[in-house]
């Protein structure tokens, strides 16, 4: 409890009756009183001379209303009555609360509604505990009197306890007929012989039971009516106990009614995922997800679109998906978890300045911080320890689930972490790495780059709890190493159809060997491999050599000896490892092997192509289906992740890690490209390596990165040019197509400039060139989180091949003097500005045809 100056004649106050006030000594400054009770009536008699008397002392006096029981307070001119709506939800309602007793200020008075009716707000008894633990040091801080009630029979024995310790005065009222008695639970810093005992209330007075046979038959006969009284679950445990009993009894009208209940408090609150929700998830599977949830409230959204896009296969196609699609073995840790986390640790005001304006940004790592050094409610570190015992010594993975994650419109991806944990060593050991991994989850909601994203989509203000998905990672033991045979991002719509024959309708595949992480992320000198489809052995490569060139020569996995995840060559992994389904995956590259066996370096060379899997097998075929599927479950395009687990025939089974709404640029209409546009008006003119639907644009400003000034760079000149271009992206809210050699926003930069996303999150277009300076080469790694920060953001892609027969690039018309290559040139040097605003050129793209081109008009 926080300490205050010794106390002053005027810290004192009066509950309003003398009788009362001489029991508990008065009340002081900064006190917060809990009435327990039974029967509300019994709390609004004491309220009413409490409120008499703070009016005649002139104090000000608000009553918070937020239950659904009758007014606390009818008339009364001292008191003003704010009703706030708990439905929105815990943060919600504790943040509009904070905000009100700071703006009320210093020494204001408080009586609100009975903090039991929350349990119908929020379903779970813990929060109504965390939000006493929230608001009760800062009223205690600003020199108020707040008075609450609840009734113990509605809450658990830990919620009464934290609010016990929490608040400065607690007190029973017990009720046995007209008889009414009172007992001082707690008054803080007061004490007295009797004060602790039971008064009997009479004409105003209340009289301490001195005589210990007169307490013990009065504590008899308030048991014996207990005992007749049904004590009361909180809303979450009862609604879970009556859809038990409603699915044993096959009570088809209950079930639906409590289907209903269960998807509001536990899977989203958002219409779509709802709508979804209730097609493909029933009862009987809400139940399973309780079973493995740790703690209570939502599981968040990458938890939802996984467990729907399951049941959609397995309803849809349950001929195909219940024999090849693998059983998934997931736990989840809800939202009311990282809030009661964030409560313990005494991080609410905190969270409060972080949730401001000015804070938005500058709190945020301090929070982090605080996220970073917490600890874990004790009941929540025994969930964990039971949790770990279900995995045994399988690698698991911690993975971000937040309450807006993975919907429609907003994926988040990347933006949140997730934790590979390789789970080896002793019980204790395992559990420290579980808690680490589960706060650095938790921290990463405090990122610029998570926060920029809530921003620019104007969700900074939305709540936004974090849930986590804990997945046991599918894959094989290989010695010290642990990793899936492949692993793979699906879409079902192709957008970067890089031939005109491809239909985008048909989907694409992004594929690697070993874990997923290489699949998801550009991938920083090295290619994964990418399929159209329809076409999954056209690559978009010129010849045999430069597929192998552009192909996965680094594999993830999990280093069970060290404990970490790493990267291996492919060629290493090969020396040390055993039965890796090299001939399902991979082809040997002749010419290679030769050479390697004449330098004396035994077994072949293979190169991850992945063209026996696609060739020999149902997996195309297979995947195929999977993205229809759930496209058509969704009525959406989707984006999933998956693992391979193949048999020792090469045939494939599917473990879904991740289903998502998949963002499209979308379809705007026919788009007409003027025929014979004379080269002299060409910036660029591509077949294929674009993307963004049908594309108008007229871009009125130009940012270029000249190569050749850029592979002369340092590495951190390169940043510096990253930095100047996000200047200048942010200078004006203009239509801008940006430039550069290689890879934008690789955090190598001598692979492309290493931009971040949100420094270039305005632009219109963002253009990629292979250059023969310093050999940076575009990667076409649609499905990745870069790109899919690009399609959610309606940010149109090329990349451009000038070399090629089907791309053509003019840079020189933007009207560039020569750069040149004497001399150590510096940052600014690099980065070429075209203000086009009085002759803007015009980017035209169309997806039928597959052609894009850049000119000026005439």
């Amino acid at each position: 409890m926080t300490s205050k100056e010794p106390l002053q004649p005027s810290d004192r106050v009066s509950t309003g009756l003398d009788g009362l006030d001489e029991v508990l000594d008065g009340l002081r400054i900064g006190d917060n009183v809990v009435w327990r009770v039974s029967d509300l009536n019994d709390y609004c008699r004491f309220v009413l001379p409490f409120l008499d008397a703070a009016a005649a002392s002139g104090r000000q006096i608000i009553y918070l209303r937020f239950g659904e029981h009758p007014p606390i307070i009818e008339q009364h001119a001292a008191v003003r009555t704010i009703e706030i709506n708990a439905l929105g939800g815990f943060e919600s309602f504790t943040s509009r609360v904070w905000h009100l007793i700071e703006q009320h200020g210093r020494g204001a008075f408080y009586v609100c509604d009975s903090l039991s009716e929350l349990l119908n707000a929020w379903a779970t008894d813990a929060m109504v505990g965390n939000f006493f633990r929230v608001v009760c040091p800062l009223l205690f801080e600003l020199d108020t009197v707040a008075w609450f009630a609840l009734h113990p029979d509605r809450h658990s024995r830990m919620t009464l306890d934290r609010i016990r310790e929490t608040t400065q005065v607690m007190i029973d009222v017990q009720r046995h007929g007209d008889n009414v008695q009172i007992q001082p639970i707690k008054a803080w810093r007061r004490q007295s012989p009797t004060m602790f005992l039971p008064h009997r209330e009479q004409d105003g007075q209340f009289q301490p039971i001195t005589d210990s046979s007169d307490a013990t038959r009065l504590q008899a006969s308030l048991e014996l009516e207990h005992l007749h009284r049904q004590p009361l679950l909180d809303y979450w445990d009862r609604l879970f106990q009556e859809a038990s009993c409603a699915l044993a009894e096959q009570d088809e009208n209950g079930m639906a009614d409590l289907q209903e209940q269960v998807l509001q408090v536990l899977i989203s609150r958002d219409p779509q995922i709802l709508e979804l929700a209730r097609r493909y998830l029933s009862l009987e599977d809400l139940l399973g997800i309780r079973s493995r949830l740790v703690g209570s409230g939502y599981i968040g959204g990458k938890a939802t679109g996984m467990l729907i896009a399951r049941n959609i296969l397995l309803r849809e196609s349950p001929e195909l998906w219940q024999q090849y699609l693998e059983p998934h073995d997931s736990s989840y840790l809800g939202t009311d978890a990282y809030y009661a986390f964030l409560v313990h640790n005494g991080l609410w005001p905190a969270i409060m300045r972080q949730r401001s304006e000015a804070g938005y940004l500058t709190e945020a790592l301090a929070l982090r911080e605080g996220i970073l050094a917490g600890q874990f409610p004790g009941e929540i570190r025994t969930e964990l320890e039971r949790l770990l015992d279900h995995y045994g010594q399988y690698p698991i993975l911690v993975r971000s689930s937040s309450l807006q994650e993975d919907g429609f419109g907003n994926a988040f991806a990347g933006k949140y972490e997730s934790v590979f944990l390789v789970n080896q060593g002793a019980p204790e050991q395992r559990l420290t790495a579980l808690k680490n991994a589960i706060r650095q989850v938790y921290a990463s909601s405090m990122s610029e780059d998570a926060l920029r994203y809530r921003q620019q989509r104007g969700l900074d203000q939305r709540e936004e709890p974090m849930a986590l998905l804990i997945q046991r990672v599918n894959g094989r033991f290989h010695g010290r190493y642990y990793l899936p045979d492949a692993a793979g991002v699906g879409v079902s719509q192709n957008t970067f159809a890089w031939d005109s024959t491809m239909d985008p309708k048909a989907g694409m595949v992004r594929m690697v060997m070993g874990l997923g992480t290489r699949a998801v992320d550009r991938i920083e000198g090295d290619h994964a491999c990418v399929m159209a489809l329809d076409q999954p052995t056209r690559q978009p490569f010129r010849n045999q050599d430069e597929c192998y060139r552009f192909s996965q020569h680094l594999v993830d996995v999990l280093d069970l000896q060290d404990g970490t995840l790493d990267t291996r060559p492919l060629s290493q992994l090969l020396e040390n490892t055993s039965h890796l389904p090299m001939a399902h995956l991979a082809e040997i590259d002749r010419a290679a092997t030769t050479r390697a066996e004449q330098l004396g370096m035994t077994g072949p060379v293979w190169r991850l192509t992945f063209r026996p899997l696609v060739r020999q097998g149902p997996f195309i075929s297979r995947l195929s289906n999977l993205l229809q599927t759930l496209e058509a479950g969704y009525r959406h395009p989707v984006d999933v992740e998956f693992t391979l687990h193949l048999d020792e025939h090469g045939d494939p089974s599917f473990n879904l890690v991740q289903c998502r709404p998949l963002a499209t640029v979308g379809e705007n209409g026919p788009v007409s490209i003027p025929d014979r546009i004379p080269e002299e008006r060409i910036l660029f003119h591509t077949n294929g390596h674009f993307m963004g639907g049908n594309i108008s644009l007229a871009i009125e400003r130009v940012i270029r990165v000249d190569a050749p000034v850029y592979a002369k760079l340092t590495g951190s000149q390169r940043y510096e040019v990253a930095r100047l271009i996000g200047e200048q992206v942010r200078s004006d809210n203009i239509r801008t197509l940006l430039i550069g050699p290689g890879r934008w926003g690789t955090s190598s930069p001598e692979l492309g400039v290493p931009v971040g996303f949100s420094d270039i999150a305005g632009i219109a277009a963002l253009v990629e060139v292979a250059e023969k300076a310093g050999q940076m080469v575009p990667d076409l790694s649609y499905g990745s989180h870069f790109f899919q920060d690009l399609v959610e953001t309606g940010i149109a892609y090329a990349a451009l091949f000038p070399e090629t027969d089907q791309c053509r690039y003019f840079p020189e018309i933007l009207g560039e003097t020569p750069s040149s290559t004497a001399g150590t040139p510096s940052p600014d040097a690099a980065v070429r500005v075209h203000d086009l605003s009085h002759r803007p050129l015009h980017l035209r793209g169309d997806i039928i045809r597959q052609q894009l081109i850049c000119f000026f008009p005439d």
